[in-house]
Formats: C-alpha cells, structure tokens, sequence
C-alpha cells in the first residue's frame, strides 16, 4: 500500500471511523469542476478519493457514471488530463489518498510501466481497475505497481467464492500490501433507494460474508489489518453506519456524481459531509498512521512460473490476443462455462444432439454450389459458396445459438441474453430459445433496430423481447455493453449467448467450436468424402481437392472462424478474411485517413474491449471509436481475438471492401447466380471476384456465403434512392376503401 493509503486507514482505525472513500468522474461537468471537487471532497470529509479514468464502453457502470464518462469525454478530457488533475490538486493543499479507477484500455494505452511512474510522480497512490481480474494483473499491471509503490486494488464480490477470495487476498498483499473493494452486490453501479428491506438485509449479511472470509484468508497469510472497503448501493448516511459494523470503509460514487452534475461541486461537497460524517477528526493522539515497516515490505509468494500460469490458458497460442478481462462479479460464472465446455463438447449425447439438431432444425449440412456464371464473369479461378445462407432463419448465426442454448440448459439457466448487430443473431437465439422453452432478451442498438426492422418484427414474433440500446453510438459494441450489464446483474439465473468469437476466454473458442461445423462440412465437400467423421452420402459434387483460397467476411469474426478452422492446418490453402471498409476504407482517395469503416484488422491497434485482448479502433488516449458500415453485422469496432493471433503470425491475409463495392457486389451474384447474398458476405464476394480474376482457371476459391440478403432489402432499397411503401394493401378491403 502506498504510505499515503497506509497512513490514511491507520488514522481512520485509531480514530474509531469508517474511511470515507468518495468518487468523481474526471472532467465532470467540465474539466473545470475537477481540480475544485477533489478538493471540496478531501474538506468535506472524503478519506480516500476514487478519480474515474472516463471510459468510451464502462461495461459495469450504471447510468450515471456512464453519462458522466460521456460528458467527460465530449468535453475533451483525456487519460493524461487526470493525471494533470491530481498533480494540480497536490500543489494546491490535496493530502488524502487518490486512486484512480477505470478500465484497463486506458492503461494499457498510455503503457503499464509509463503509467505507474506516471502516476506515482504525481501523486497518485493507486488503482482500481474494473475489468482487471487477478490473473490478468499479475502479467504487467501489479509488477509496475508495486515497482513505484502503488496500490493496485482487486476486487471481491457475492459470487467469489473462497478460491477467488483467497486470490483477491494473495493479490491485495502482494507484492505490496494494499487494500480489497468488495462490491455488495450483483449489477452495476447506481444508487439502490427504492431496495425492498429483505433485500437489503440479505445483501449485508452476504456482504458481511464476503469481508469475514477475506480477514479470514489474510490471516491466513499472517495479516490482520488488511483493510476491506464496500461499495455499490450506498446513498445514505444510514448505508455507511450499516457497512461500518463489519467494513473498513464505504465507497460512494453515483450519488456524489449525480449531485456534481445538478448542483455543481458545492453540492457534491454537501453530500460528503452529510454521508462522511464530516471530515476525520483526531481525538486520541494518533500517531501519523504509517503502519510497521512489516506490513509494508514486499512479500511475494509466488514464482514467477505461478504468475502467469492462470491467465496464460486464456491466450491463443503464445500471442498476447484473448485473455479474461471481466468484472469479478462475472469470474465464478466463467470458470464454471469453461468447465462445463470442457465437459460437454466431447459429451456423446450432447454431440448426437447437436448434430441432430443441425439436421433436423437447422437443415444442415448446408450443401456447396459452383458459381459457374460467376465464374464466366470474372474469368479466372471457380468461384464455390458454401452455401451456409440455407441455414434456418437465414445465417450461420444459428449454429452457435443452437449449441449456447443447450449448453444454457446443463448449466441449469432458463434465461438467456443475447446481442444482435444486424439481427440475424438475435433471430438465430429468439428460434434457439423457443424451440428449447427459454426465455430470451435481445439487446440491439437504437440505429440497427431502424436498419433491420424486419429482423427485430421476426424476434418478437419468435417471443423474444427486444431491448433497443440509446447509449453510445447505439450500435453493436453499445448493445455488447448493455448485455455485459445484464449479465453482471442476473449471473445467477442467466446465459449470455454472445453472438460472435469475442469476449472473454471461453466464449471465442466456444462460439468456434460450434460455428467449426461450416468448415468442417466444406472441406469434406471438396474433398467429395462420402464416409468418415465429417463424411456424408450426399457430399458427391465437389471438386475433389481442396480449394486453393478461403475467404469469409470478418466483422467479429464467427463465421470466417467457423470456416478457416477446417483449413488452418493445410498450409497449400490460402485464407482471406475481408472487413469493411465503408465509405472509401480507412483512407481517403487522396490519402487522407477517415474513420468511416470498420477495417480494425487493417487499421486498428492492440487493445482491451468486451473482455478480450484484440485489435480495436481506438484513439491513442485509448477510447473506443464509432464506426461505419453499410452492414450492420460488420459494424464493430473490434474482432475476435484468434483473427487478432492469425493477423499477427500471418496466416490469414485481411483486406476490406467499400460500401459501394458490396452493393454491386450483391448485384452482381443476385443477377448472375439467382442468390440474393447479405450485405455482410457481399464484401467477402467483391474481393472473391477480384481474386479470382488473377486466378487461373484451374484454381478454385471457397467462399462462406454465411447470410442471405432478405433482411437487408429495405436498407438496400434506400441506399439505391429506391423508395419502398411499407404501408401495403393487404385485403380486398383495404384496396376498396383506397379507391
């Protein structure tokens, strides 16, 4: 623990306090307010001051800090613009304890080492890193912490049972003894004044559980004075009182925000006061509360080889891509679907269901067609779909919503949540979950619930509730944002089909796992295998090799993961995921750069977004861009992190098509091939075109054609200035009381 931390929570102690522990949004209301308030809180009574990095996507924030984090970022304050806050403070009198809390691309941005010495030459004492697990911490983060005498905080929550607990504890003392944030309950953040009273007193006395087995697991380690805090939920001068019988301290942070933002810092300062108690007061002659050099040495138990065998699991292969960047709330959650994958995909029975179910609902397998008039028209290399746009419900998308579903059903959860970006995921989980009696909620940004009406009609229909998302860009990164919410909040009773191979270890090797069967069923279809593991009577047609190229489109990557897999081992075979590129790429024809596409694999830097280690679209200072595409299922503004690993060791080649290229392309294959493909493999087939022109004639490319383009008619229509009359005629009597 830094001394200042240190100092501060013995003072408290000696003083018969809970430490106060206040936090504000950096840059709210303005940049202006924040030098001010951090000030005003230390006079009111704050103890110890939470300074919140404003982050583009807060996967575990409520509505008022997230709307501060906007306002703050709008306002232009940046990453290094806290740090500047925190140092003016400090020459203007600030003595208490600072930490700053965030979400750990903020950090990972401006550097780990560069940020720790950043931070301590300021006066920072620590962090508090939302989306930071443990495991993942002891890789760069703790090292550079504990390098300049910083505090990095871990978190414990009502679903950490006693492994993780004992966990947050070794990580709290380790390598330098600091503190542990113990959130009192499932959700996000947010103000809890409406909480029924068996409620509440469920939630302190499972609160209190928590704290006893974290002092129970320091003392284990030969600690007994490691200091506990408790946030979430605080508002009241009662809440504090209520913490304090068992809690070193309590956080509040919605509360001071919401009065920052109405009634500037005055207010904020008033409401310190009033849920403090005011400021500590010395009343026994404390000593200046630096505690025994003992306490404060490093101690680290753990080899080098201990710290990093818990997060290295969760990369592909050596690289640095995928990873557990989560809530801890969400940890327990994960390690039991890891487990039960695990289990269950090797399962005889759940593999005959799964297959059976691929037949007979799904209507595989989806069968691979010569696109002989295509390939007349590009005169070069045979172009073949595979033909996964014959799938019910009209993509890929339901291969993996149909093997989540079951999966949600061993795991003993009926309600399950999902995102959609185009819709065809949220179509795919709506059938899923009727078929299999589940309850089902769909999140989907405000803008792509105009853009796929249609799909979001089909959702309801098939039961469904469709949440429309008005946060950020309300678009598929937003409506991630909103499930990871939901699921924080509901962990207990509830599955998180996530629709693509992102997130968090386990869902990318997940969601390949049950999208693999794509390309599994292609290459035994080229290779014309009628028996066998992938084999099948039918699979008669093919050319009888393997293709010489693959190309699938790329937005999160599930369906062009899906198809490499069967390949990623025939060196001969070369591999092309295509993005979008939107209106001219990620360059201007007169070389400018824009940010109209979605080319992360082209344009985008290593980064931390919805749990995984990735490429992304980002600022430098490490906020999460909006992006463009015509395709509503390309418009995202990161990628699966196995395209992330096969990106970075060159095994599959990444390009991008324009909007204006995948319209003709969709016109093209329509007219020529009788097939309306959607708009998101209509990019893969512009550059399968270009291919195959410089192709020979007796080279084969294999397209995943993944969706069909029925739901993207009214969006096309407007983009050609077609007007469509929705508004149709559809009785005798409607067309005679029009006449």
């Amino acid at each position: 623990m830094s001394e200042r931390l240190a100092a501060r929570f013995t003072a408290c102690r000696e003083n018969g306090r809970t430490a106060f522990v206040a936090f504000v949004t950096a840059g709210y209301p303005t940049k202006a307010d924040t030098v001010p308030a951090l000030l005003e809180l230390e006079k009111q009574g704050a103890d110890v001051i939470e300074l919140g990095v404003p982050f583009s996507d807060p996967m575990a924030d409520g509505s008022a800090i997230e709307a501060a984090s906007v306002v703050a970022i709008k306002g232009g304050t940046i990453y290094s613009d806290c740090l500047a806050f925190v140092k003016e403070a400090r020459a203007q009198g600030l003595t208490v304890p600072v930490l700053l809390m965030g979400y750990y691309n903020s950090f990972l941005a401006a550097g780990c080492e560069e940020t720790c010495k950043a931070c301590a030459a300021v006066g920072i004492d620590g962090f508090i890193i939302v989306d930071l697990p443990c495991e993942e911490a002891w890789r760069a983060m703790a090292p550079a912490a504990a390098a300049n005498g910083l505090s990095l905080v871990p978190l414990a929550s009502p679903t950490s049972g006693p492994e993780r607990i004992a966990q947050a504890v070794e990580c709290a003392m380790n390598p330098i003894p600091g503190m542990v944030y113990v959130v009192s309950l499932l959700g996000v953040t947010g103000a809890r004044d409406t909480e029924a009273a068996a409620a509440k007193t469920l939630r302190l006395a499972e609160c209190k559980a928590v704290v006893d087995s974290i002092r129970e697991a320091a003392a284990k380690l030969g600690c007994t004075n490691l200091p506990v805090v408790v946030g979430f939920g605080i508002t009241k001068r009662e809440h504090v009182l209520e913490f304090s019988a068992f809690a070193d301290g309590c956080v509040v942070g919605s509360k001071i925000v919401t009065e920052i933002g109405s009634g500037g810092v005055a207010a904020a300062g008033k409401v310190v006061r009033e849920l403090s108690g005011g400021p500590l007061v010395v009343t026994n002659g404390a000593s200046k509360g630096v505690e025994p050099p003992l306490k404060r040495q490093k101690v680290d138990l753990r080899s080098e080889e201990e710290k990093k065998k818990h997060a290295d699991k969760w990369n592909f292969n050596n690289s640095v891509f995928g990873g557990r960047f989560i809530p801890e709330t969400l940890m327990v959650a994960h390690n039991e679907l890891e487990a039960a994958w695990a289990k269950w995909k090797v399962d005889p029975e759940f593999k005959a269901e799964l297959a059976r179910l691929r037949r007979d609902f799904i209507g595989g397998p989806t069968p691979i067609y010569h696109a002989k008039r295509l390939t007349e028209l590009c005169g070069g290399a045979q172009i073949w779909f595979k033909r996964e746009e014959l799938a019910h419900t009209g993509a890929h998308k339901i291969n993996n919503a149909v093997g989540q579903a079951l999966l949600a059903i061993k795991l003993g959860k009926k309600r399950i949540i999902a995102e959609t970006g185009a819709g065809q995921h949220g179509v795919a989980t709506a059938a899923a979950c009727a078929m299999l009696d589940l309850e089902c909620i769909v999140y989907m940004g405000e803008v792509d619930t105009e853009r796929q009406k249609l799909n979001c009609f089909r959702m309801a229909e098939l039961g469904a509730t469709v949440v429309p998302v008005t946060s950020g860009s309300r678009t598929l990164k937003d409506a991630v944002n909103e499930a990871l919410r939901d699921w924080v909040t509901n962990i207990r009773t509830t599955h998180y089909i996530i629709g693509s191979a992102v997130g968090p270890h386990p869902f990318p090797d997940i969601v390949r796992d049950l999208q693999s069967v794509i390309g599994n069923e292609a290459r035994a279809q080229c290779l014309n295998q009628t028996t066998g593991a992938m084999g099948h009577p039918t699979f008669t047609n093919g050319p009888g090799r393997l293709p010489d190229c693959v190309i699938a489109c790329v937005g999160g990557g599930s369906n062009a993961i899906g198809m490499f897999s069967a390949f990623i081992d025939d060196k001969e075979v070369r591999l092309v995921g295509v993005e979008a590129g939107g209106v001219h790429g990620p360059w201007t024809p007169d070389g400018k750069e824009t940010d109209k596409h979605s080319a992360t694999l082209t344009k985008g830097t290593i980064g931390v977004l919805h749990g995984s280690r990735t490429y992304l679209l980002q600022t430098p200072d490490g906020q999460i861009k909006e992006t463009h595409s015509i395709s509503a299922g390309l418009d995202y503004p990161g990628v699966g992190p196995q395209h992330a690993a096969l990106k970075a060791c060159g095994r599959v080649e990444y390009m991008y098509t324009t909007d204006s290229q995948a319209l003709e392309a969709m016109r093209l294959v329509s007219r020529k091939e009788g097939i309306v493909p959607a708009l998101e493999p209509s990019h893969a087939l512009h550059t399968t075109m270009e291919l195959a022109r410089k192709m020979t004639k007796d080279q084969i490319i294999m397209i995943n054609l993944c969706g069909r383009g029925d739901k993207d008619m009214l969006h096309v229509a407007k983009a050609r200035g077609v007007t469509i009359d929705t508004d149709v005629l559809l009785t005798k009597d409607d067309v005679a009381a029009k006449n």
